[in-house]
């Protein structure tokens, strides 16, 4: 089976909402923290330069990295929109 690792920056905007950029798709996991050595120190990045982890309870605002099999369904059980 083939990985790729997704890599995403967020942050949180004053206003609650959530401003997320899809920075790149990567081979391997040293591949995209490589990505992430090269942009924690430009404008926007650097004020949210780590590496977080999604399922922890800090800040999720910085770079996430998610594995991701290839030609494999991720989100298969449908949603519900809570208004």
């Amino acid at each position: 089976m083939r990985h790729v690792w997704l890599l995403q920056h967020l942050h949180v905007l004053p206003g609650g909402e959530e401003d997320v950029k899809t920075i790149g798709i990567y081979s391997s996991r040293k591949a995209a923290l490589t990505a992430v050595a090269r942009l924690k120190t430009q404008p926007g990045f650097r004020d949210f330069p780590r590496v977080v982890n999604p399922d922890a309870e800090e800040s999720p605002e910085g770079f996430c990295i998610d594995e991701y099999l290839v030609d494999q369904d991720n989100w298969s059980d449908g949603y519900v929109t809570v208004s």
